[in-house]
């Protein structure tokens, strides 16, 4: 099975300045760590650490992957300053603080489609060693014991396998038992019945009297659901009772979706007939001293096949879970989207590869507002300010914007953060706006762009003391996607169409002859080749409310005149060079553009 996470274009971030740490203290597939060791320093330490050498180590790590043996507590995390992606090589994360590393602005991710065969693939084992007295036979055997009478088992063929979770790995293993000739009958409330169907399980509704119909039917039982407060002890004493003497039940899921002693007063009182189990409420168990845990004495149990937690142990599994994790990692490193971050909405795939270009246009969007704008804001990027993100047309419709959010934290604090903004991530992004004082609005308005699919707006609002905006200061973005191509559609009052990406020179200036051949001599004495160049002129709107201040101003007595010495006549020839520049642009190209007959004001833009 292909790993879930999405590769990606890495070239869309820029490289960290000095190589990140990664700490990796379990067992982890060769090929996924390769995958890091290309751009990152890998300590990679499979016999494990203890709690206080993780809390003294993990200080200077930027990322930790780790597999079910390692808790992630809190102390963990509290002491992991510069941590910033956790990556579980596995689906549960019982072992990982999940709502301290929320605090933490953290992000954890994990695999769930990874180990879904594996994991599917060992209930049917489980389910047959049971029926079959494999464990026991295998035993007697090693000991020189010949007793064929005392393992007499059952077949499957025809038999009920009840399953409770008809997720991805429940309606695999209800596929497997289908092709072993067994009837299956699931339960699950967000599960469809159309999946059902076609896994070839029949899924039981209420009428039907739900879990507990579902147990007096069957002859084997599987659950296949995450261990929540509403699956702990799910199936206890009272549900053991309901179900045939000659019933089996099977775990592979979490430890504590059966009640332990409850299932050990079960298999000796003769409730039920056996079990397989593979986890256990504790793990590692302790089989060693005299530890008579309920989970210790079930693996003992001879009417129990008991393994060490090895639904995920194939190398198939393994090398998928690292891959997707560790890809993930990288993604998250260097300033990308995870496709499974269980302290975030889940980013599905179709979503991921649908908001990608989005990310990019948004991200570079804010690069844009902070060094075009904000360098003519004497308060600075954000004092005073409030931000809207506007999505319209088919965006608009999108309800995980979590990504977009993120995107332009990184793409306004980015140019003026030591980090570039690759510490910004979509679980931290409200805590990082929030100390940079962004106040941030994002609105959807479901009409239709009459030229594009999709249109973002990113507009920013001077307020007053009273929190109402002040008249005239607002600074407009607009873009959108074509392709995978992204595009800048109007810059403040100018209508404009040029890629966000590069060196750009952006020129406020009065559009007369000769403008353009100035700047070229220019930048051509300090060696800089243009790329390309664009004339924005002021849009349609922008042009009438130049031509309404003409007339009012003319109507009502002398012209009025500009902060920066022009009249209000001269506004109506006012645009944007937009350049594309190959060369070292230094704050003395900057000086003798701005020093030019009719340049308004330069800004400097890197993205």
């Amino acid at each position: 099975m292909a790993p879930s996470a999405i590769t990606t274009d890495l070239d869309h971030y820029p490289s960290p300045s000095s190589r990140l740490r990664i700490l990796v203290p379990e067992k982890v597939s060769a090929e996924g760590l390769a995958l890091l060791r290309a751009h990152y320093d890998v300590d990679f330490r499979p016999l494990g650490l203890s709690a206080p050498d993780l809390v003294a180590l993990i200080p200077s790590y930027h990322g930790l992957i780790v597999r079910s043996e390692t808790k992630v507590t809190a102390a963990v995390l509290a002491a992991g300053r510069k941590l910033r992606v956790i990556a579980r090589a596995g689906v549960g994360v019982d072992n990982i603080d999940v709502a301290a590393a929320t605090t933490h602005g953290i992000i954890v991710v994990n695999s769930p489609a990874g180990n879904i065969v594996a994991a599917a693939e060992h209930t049917i084992a489980l389910l047959l060693a049971t029926a079959r007295n494999i464990g026991r036979a295998d035993g007697m055997l090693k000991q020189g014991r010949w007793e064929r009478n005392r393992l007499v088992g059952v077949e499957v063929g025809s038999k009920v396998l009840g399953i409770v979770g008809l997720g991805k790995v429940g309606v695999k293993v209800a596929r497997m038992a289908v092709g072993l000739g067994m009837r299956v009958v699931a339960l699950d409330p967000y599960a469809s019945g159309e999946v059902a169907r076609q896994a070839g399980a029949r899924l039981l509704d209420e009428k039907e009297g739900g879990l507990e119909g579902l147990l007096k039917q069957v002859d084997f039982l599987t659950v296949h659901t995450p261990l929540l407060a509403s699956t702990l002890g799910l199936v206890g004493e009272k549900e053991f009772r309901l179900m045939k003497k000659t019933a089996r039940v099977l775990n592979v899921a979490r430890g504590g979706v059966y009640d332990e002693e409850a299932l050990l007063r079960a298999l000796d009182e003769g409730w039920i007939a056996g079990a397989g189990l593979d986890v256990y409420t504790q793990e590692p168990l302790p089989l060693e001293g005299d530890t008579e845990s309920a989970a210790v004495r079930l693996a003992r149990h001879e009417k129990v096949v008991a393994t060490p937690h090895l639904g995920a142990s194939t190398v198939e599994a393994q090398e998928n879970v690292s891959l997707d994790v560790c890809t993930q990692v990288l993604e998250i490193l260097r300033g990308g989207l995870p496709t499974a971050a269980v302290n975030a909405p889940l980013i599905l795939p179709e979503e991921y590869r649908r908001l990608q270009p989005f990310v990019r246009l948004i991200e570079r969007m804010g690069g844009l507002y902070t060094q075009h704008f904000a360098t003519k804001n004497k308060s600075g990027m954000a004092g005073g300010r409030r931000f809207e993100l506007v999505y319209r047309g088919e965006l608009a419709g999108v309800s995980n914007t979590r990504p977009l959010f993120a995107a332009l934290v990184k793409g306004l604090v980015s140019p003026i953060s030591d980090g570039g903004g690759r510490d910004v991530n979509i679980v931290n992004a409200t805590l990082v706006a929030r100390e940079r004082g962004l106040a941030i609005d994002e609105k959807h308005v479901r009409d239709t762009p009459t030229t594009y699919a999709s249109l973002v707006t990113l507009r920013s609002i001077s307020e007053s003391g009273n929190g109402t905006a002040g008249e005239g200061d607002e600074q407009v973005i607009e873009g959108y996607v074509s392709g995978k191509a992204i595009f800048i559609s109007k810059l403040d009052r100018f209508a404009a169409n040029f890629r966000p990406e590069g060196t750009l020179l952006v020129l406020h200036n009065y559009d007369q002859p000769g403008k353009i051949g100035n700047v070229g001599m220019v930048l051509g004495r300090h060696g800089i080749n243009i790329t390309f160049m664009q004339v924005a002129g002021l849009n349609q709107e922008a042009k009438l409310a130049v031509a309404e201040r003409a007339a009012s101003s003319t109507a009502d007595g002398p012209v009025e005149e500009h902060a920066e010495g022009r009249e209000a006549g001269d506004a109506a020839k006012e645009a944007l060079m937009i350049l594309g520049v190959d060369g070292e642009v230094t704050q003395e190209v900057v000086n003798d553009l701005g020093e030019a007959e009719g340049i308004l004001h330069v800004s400097l833009v890197r993205l």
